[in-house]
């Protein structure tokens, strides 16, 4: 959730936060603002899309060389832009932006309050400021110190004195920072795209850490004083990859980009026929050779990636899989021990739920894998080993190439396990081996004609309410139909079992309510065609998502997408594409928002 930008150098600050923030837009906002530090501190703050605060600094811009800039996702007091960052003291003279959650905040400010402060917002942030105030006496670092050793949550927090003009201080814990090393200009940012075009040259912070940024460099100190030598990480991201490269929505590229997507995360793990994972050489063979039952974490479409490999891991290495939504997970006291396996997955690597459910895990002497789009993100430094997605920066916030890179990771997890424990034999990993390394050309094939996908969406757009439905692995994938398309289009849609269908969700039935079928070959087919004459039996309209040259679902179907044709386990890539397709031109039809749709973040950093 929101967005942090920070600048310390001899240019004119305003510009470099204000596009700093346009490359956070994707995580999600409500409001925006600004702090700019000269003789005194400015802020300027406005409710709504940056546009209103780029219109309000038309006329009247701070100038200063020291600035912090946010962007706001509400969780403490409506948006509005009273409660829009950055917060202030009572002086005015500190300014502080945040990321995360204060949970003792109530119990902060009202001991602030009777000590005389006063407060203008309704955000657990503000007495952030409040508390540096308390605490300051001419040495910033030290009062930001002393001030996070009192906050219990997360927060990455940015913040300025009036009495320290070169000087901007940053702490973390739990919330994702990153300090960018420029030549005689340095930064900080809640994520990378915000400061590409500036640098490629970071510092990642951990977690209770602070950073002391000045125009001639960052240090970076502990919590319990000790200075922090940390190396400079390079970012190899082209800058114009967060930009749309011609296509009308950041989805829409993002989405033709899954076959580089898909190709990139298994480029260079599968060698001679054989499934190599250097990342994971903490897990040793004698290790995954003993272990009893895997764990599957994530959270939304993270989630649906994990069904899909719960049925890959079993079916090739017949150990049990469990799939938990992490929020549930994290508090359902799960039973693990040292033979455990728990595969957290995350797209940003930040995912609060699923950090915790992997601190959990480990905690309970379990082994944890990541896999991730984030080099150097906090579930990657944690796990005992990652499959990094590269998928590349994925700006729209509904899920799309990071999915499909995320399947194809689980699957080479999946086949590497079955390796090791040699529950496939070489023929069997070969050919699968053979069947991933095609997938990208079957997506590309496939995009290469998204129009009855358009006409389909053109019919239905109107509707207020869909039903998914799925068999096998085509479960997840129904799932994560229905979630694509209530969340760019706000429609009401739901994902199920097929069979399933009668025990409730058939009483929605009738002409104006479509049903979204995955009839991909596989051996559940039969019962597939007989759900959708269970549904056709009621009324409703049938869009099915079937196996090039498969004739016959044309006469169960008023909509077919065809996908090319795979193997059964390996078919939910191609499948999910024309719903996402589908649900990305209702909702360009509805006028919806697709890159940034209402109320949701990129990165959910927050419970």
């Amino acid at each position: 959730m929101c967005g942090i930008v920070g600048y310390v150098g001899p240019r004119d600050t305003v510009p470099i936060l204000i596009n700093g923030l346009k490359r956070l837009e994707y995580r999600g906002y409500d409001s925006a603002g600004i702090a700019v530090l000269n003789s005194e501190i400015s802020i300027v703050r406005r409710l709504g899309k940056l546009k209103e605060l780029e219109n309000a600094l038309v006329e009247n811009a701070p100038s200063g060389f020291v600035g912090i800039g946010h962007t706001r996702w509400a969780t403490h007091g409506k948006p509005s832009e009273e409660n829009a960052h950055p917060h202030s003291d009572c002086s005015r003279e500190i300014a502080v932006v945040h990321n995360g959650i204060i949970e003792n905040y109530m119990l902060l400010k009202e001991e602030l309050q009777l000590r005389g402060h006063v407060f203008t917002s309704q955000t657990d942030t503000e007495i952030i400021a409040h508390l540096i105030e308390e605490k300051y006496d001419g040495d910033l670092l030290a009062a930001v110190k002393s001030a996070v050793k009192e906050l219990r949550g997360s927060f990455a927090l940015a913040v300025i004195s009036k009495h320290e003009p070169g000087r901007l201080i940053a702490a973390r814990k739990d919330s994702p920072l990153i300090c960018g090393i420029g030549k005689g200009e340095n930064f900080i940012a809640s994520d990378i795209p915000a400061i590409l075009g500036c640098t490629r040259s970071v510092l990642l912070l951990e977690d209770n850490e602070l950073a002391e940024v000045t125009c001639d460099g960052v240090k970076i100190h502990s919590l319990d004083d000790l200075h922090v030598e940390r190396e400079i990480l390079t970012i190899h991201w082209d800058a114009e990859a967060a930009e749309k490269c011609g296509y009308e929505d950041f989805m829409l590229k993002e989405i033709h980009e899954q076959p580089l997507a898909v190709r990139e995360t298994i480029r260079g793990r599968f060698l001679d026929g054989r499934v190599t994972l250097d990342e994971a050489s903490n897990l040793t063979d004698d290790m995954v050779k003993k272990v009893s039952k895997i764990f599957v974490v994530a959270c939304g479409t993270s989630y649906h990636a994990g069904l899909v490999g719960k049925n890959a891991i079993e079916k090739w290495t017949r150990v049990p899989v469990e799939v938990d939504i992490a929020s549930e997970f994290r508090y359902r006291d799960p039973i693990i021990d040292s033979n455990t396996l728990v595969v957290a997955i995350s797209q940003s690597g930040e995912t609060a739920d699923t950090i915790a459910s992997l601190r959990e895990a480990k905690k309970k002497g379990a082994k944890v894998i990541a896999i991730s789009n984030v080099v150097g993100s906090t579930i990657t430094r944690e796990a005992d080993g990652t499959i990094y997605t590269h998928a590349g920066p994925e700006i729209g916030v509904a899920a799309t190439k990071t999915l499909v890179s995320q399947m194809a990771a689980i699957y080479t997890l999946a086949l590497y396990l079955a390796q090791v424990r040699g529950t496939l034999s070489q023929a069997e990993i070969s050919k699968t081996i053979h069947e991933l390394n095609e997938i990208p050309d079957k997506i590309a094939t496939l995009l290469q004609d998204i129009s009855p996908i358009k006409k389909c969406a053109s019919e239905f757009s109107n509707c207020k309410s869909f039903l998914f439905l799925g068999r096998g692995i085509g479960v997840p994938v129904a799932l994560e139909g229905a979630l694509k398309l209530k969340e760019i289009s706000y429609i009401h849609a739901e994902g199920y079992a097929a069979g399933e269908m009668k025990h409730g969700p058939i009483a929605l039935l009738e002409k104006d309510v479509p049903v979204v079928v995955v009839a991909t070959k596989g051996h559940t087919y039969e019962k597939v065609i007989s759900n959708i004459q269970e549904v056709r039996a009621r009324g409703s309209f049938v869009i099915a998502v079937a196996t090039e040259g498969d004739s016959e679902i044309k006469q169960h179907a008023e909509h077919v997408f065809y996908v090319p044709e795979t193997s059964e386990l390996l078919s939910a890539i191609p499948a999910v594409i024309p719903l996402q397709l589908l649900a990305y031109y209702i909702a360009k039809i509805r006028g919806c928002d697709v890159d940034q749709p209402r109320n949701l973040a990129k990165s959910v950093t927050v419970e």
